[in-house]
Parts: structure tokens; C-alpha cells; sequence
């Protein structure tokens, strides 16, 4: 089965300077066309957008609890359950990506989670609340894998890994669009506000069927492979065994990933709002300095990593976080805090900003819409207790009478910082 994995993985794999170590891939963003910028564009704006739908939660958690009169640790199940359900999504809309291409499947993605997102807005209880947002998890578990494929497959190959750092900051984007809103509108407007404004992306949807064509490289690939008689689901379960420590490997490099990303920012308005009193403008701006943090870091990754390889660039950006955590949750000066936040958000984004080109690269090619999103979203399940735990364990250690979310989030993050760094030295086959 050796041939079903993508030339640019095995590229990858022993040289990560294949393109021509002296080349400046900036350079090669004059070599893209109309269509392909388009293309790459609508991705980055559906990876936003949803990021935004997302992370909306985190910011009006403590209002959402008061308003259905629970605590913030008990509304932090619905975060749980959109997590959850991604890698059912992941699953679902991947399998629709390789059997019926990339672009309709994407179009009916956004559709769903905008309908959502609205939905959750007129929830007039918890429970119906929760329900929406089970849902919503699990179009946002399609989305990253169809987005993803679509503009890899779309973008020339030697500036995929460039343009993988920007894609993947769209969930910084998505971040820091939410930071804006929720100051925005939360005093004067009230949360529901917030999740009607993020039903918008629906747009997206025209632009997409006017504008972007469906992926040639799919159109190869499912040429070759329409005479097969084989179900979709069996086709997974075939590439998987043959490829199981891909499979592996990968999805606990994900998981370790997740709990990173989400051990570090889900919980953090709560910290800044509960824990040390800060005002919604206060946390709106460190919100918004960390989020700059995390696109520059993407920028700088993707621009590396063609230099240094991809895992290279994820070790050396994973260990800069680590050291940077006291600086994140230790001060009690604003601006000392925004400083880490910012150091903080600026290495984990670049640690993430080569998944979209690693994970496309290193997947089977038959496979290439579901399993990249397949074991993102596998991870994110894995790691989807992460905002459930540190609260908990937060509300249970206190710091002057107040929960200490700081600790818990330090600790958790910590611990997946030096996972991360020993799975990928010790790793040698990806």
C-alpha cells in the first residue's frame, strides 16, 4: 500500500528541503491564479467563521450560566458535546468529500453549521441549547477536513506549506473576530446577539457556487477509483490497517494538539473575567493582542517549515510555548498578562500552523478529504473534556476564595507540551 500514500509525504519524509532549500517560498505566491486564491480565500473565511461560532461560547459562557442560572463548569458541557461530535462530522463529511468531491459537500457544511448557530441563539433552555450545539460540532468536525482538502489539492505544491500556516490561522481569526464581537455587543446586546450575528457565513455558500470549481486532483483520483466496488466505510477500515501507525501516530499527535490549543484559550476569558476581575473591554484586548500573536506565529511556521521541515517547526514552536506558560497565567499586571498571552498564542499558532499541509501530506491518497479531518476531529474528541476539567478542578482549588482556573490551565497545557515534544523525537516513520 505503499503507493496510496502522496508523493509530497514521502517528499516529506526524507527531505524536508525537496523544494529547493534556497528558494524563498514567498516567491511562489506570484504563481497563484485567480481561481486558486479565490479557492484558498472562501476556505480561510469557513475556517473563521466557524472558529468564530465556536469560540463565541467561551467568551459568553458566564453569561449563558446565569442566564439559564447554572454554573459556568456546568455550561461548559456544551463545549464538551460540540467536541465531541466533530469527529462524527469529520467522519461523515469526509467520506461525502471523497465520494462526491469537495465543493457541494462544503456548501450543504456551511449551510448547516450557520442554521445552527442561529438556532442556539433562540434556545430556550439549556437542554435545547445543548442539543444545537451537539449538532453544530458535528458540522464543524466536516468543515477543517473539506476546506483543507480543497485548497491543498487546489494551491501549487511548493506553497502549500506557507499558505497551510495562514489556512490554519483562520481559528485564530475566528478567535479574535469573537473577542471583537463579544465587546462589541454583550453589555448592551446580551449573548443571544452574539450567535445571531454568527449565522452570517451562509453567504459564503454563493460565493463558493459561483466562484470555486471542484478540485482536479479529486476528479483524478476518483477516475481511477470509480470501478471499485467497495463501500466507503470499507474502504476506510481497509487504508487504516494498512496504514495503522499513520493512523496512530497521527491521531495522537492530534489529541495532544487539541488539548493544547483547548487546554490553553477555551477556559482563559473565564480566568480573566472570574478569577481576576477583568472587564469585558480588558479581556476583549488581551483577547485580541494574543489572537495577533497566533497569525504571526502561523506566518513565521509556514515560512520555516520549508526550510526546517514540518516536525522540526512543530517541536521547536511547542517548546517555546512551554517555556512561555508561567508568563500566562502567573502575573496579575494587565500588561505583563498580555505580554504572555501574546508569547503564548504566538508559538502554539505556529506549532499548528503546518497540520493542514503535514496531515494532507502524510495521508493515503484515497482518503485525502477524510482522513486529514478524520483524525483532527478524533483528537478533539479525545481532548474535548479539556475547558470540563480545568474548570473542575479549578472550582476545587481555590486562590482567595476564588476558583483558580490559572493553575489548572497551566498544568494541563504543560503536561501536553513535553507529550508532544517526545512523540514527534521519537517518531521516525512520518
Amino acid at each position: 500500500m505503499e503507493g496510496s500514500i502522496s508523493k509530497e509525504s514521502l517528499n516529506n519524509k526524507f527531505d524536508p528541503f525537496s523544494f529547493n532549500e534556497r528558494e524563498n517560498p514567498f516567491k511562489f505566491l506570484k504563481s497563484i491564479n485567480k481561481t486558486q486564491f479565490i479557492t484558498f480565500l472562501v476556505s480561510l473565511l469557513t475556517w473563521t467563521f466557524v472558529s468564530f461560532d465556536y469560540f463565541i461560547v467561551t467568551f459568553t459562557l458566564p453569561y449563558i450560566a446565569k442566564d439559564f442560572k447554572l454554573r459556568p463548569s456546568d455550561v461548559a458541557v456544551s463545549i464538551t458535546l460540540m467536541l465531541t461530535f466533530r469527529p462524527l462530522g469529520a467522519l461523515i463529511f469526509g467520506l461525502l468529500s471523497d465520494r462526491y468531491g469537495r465543493k457541494y459537500p462544503l456548501m450543504a457544511n456551511i449551510f448547516i453549521f450557520s442554521g445552527l448557530q442561529l438556532a442556539s441563539g433562540f434556545a430556550p433552555n439549556f437542554l435545547t441549547y445543548s442539543i444545537t450545539r451537539a449538532i453544530f460540532g458535528l458540522a464543524m468536525g466536516g468543515e477543517w477536513g473539506l476546506g483543507a482538502a480543497l485548497t491543498m489539492e487546489v494551491l501549487p505544491l511548493e506553497s502549500r506549506g506557507l499558505l497551510s500556516g495562514v489556512l490554519q490561522e483562520g481559528y485564530a481569526l475566528g478567535f479574535l473576530l469573537a473577542a471583537v464581537v463579544y465587546y462589541a455587543v454583550i453589555i448592551d446586546w446580551g449573548w443571544r446577539a452574539t450567535y445571531y450575528i454568527g449565522s452570517f457565513p451562509v453567504l459564503l455558500v454563493i460565493i463558493i457556487y459561483f466562484l470555486v470549481p471542484e478540485s482536479e486532483e479529486w476528479k483524478r483520483q476518483r477516475t481511477q477509483h470509480e470501478t471499485s466496488k467497495s463501500s466507503s466505510f470499507k474502504k476506510v477500515q481497509l487504508i487504516i490497517i494498512n496504514h495503522w501507525k499513520i493512523f496512530i501516530f497521527t491521531t495522537t499527535l492530534m489529541t495532544a494538539l487539541n488539548f493544547i490549543v483547548h487546554g490553553s484559550k477555551d477556559l482563559y476569558p473565564t480566568f480573566l473575567k472570574v478569577q481576576l476581575d477583568f472587564t469585558p473591554g480588558q479581556i476583549t484586548f488581551i483577547t485580541i493582542i494574543a489572537n495577533i500573536g497566533s497569525i504571526i506565529g502561523g506566518l513565521i511556521s509556514g515560512y520555516i517549515c520549508h526550510f526546517l521541515g514540518r516536525k522540526n517547526a512543530m517541536i521547536t514552536f511547542i517548546f517555546l510555548a512551554g517555556c512561555f506558560l508561567p508568563l500566562y497565567v502567573i502575573p496579575r499586571n494587565y500588561i505583563i498578562l498580555t505580554i504572555g498571552a501574546f508569547a503564548v498564542y504566538l508559538c502554539i499558532g505556529g506549532g499548528w500552523g503546518v497540520i493542514p499541509v503535514y496531515l494532507n501530506e502524510i495521508a493515503p491518497i484515497e482518503l485525502r478529504g477524510t482522513f486529514p479531518g478524520l483524525v483532527f476531529q478524533l483528537g478533539t474528541l479525545l481532548a474535548s473534556s479539556s475547558a470540563q476539567i480545568e474548570a473542575f478542578f479549578g472550582e476545587m482549588l481555590k486562590e482567595d476564595k476564588s476558583p483558580d482556573y490559572g493553575l489548572t490551565i497551566a498544568c494541563l497545557t504543560g503536561t501536553f507540551v513535553v507529550i508532544i515534544i517526545i512523540l514527534l523525537k521519537l517518531t521516525n516513520f512520518v
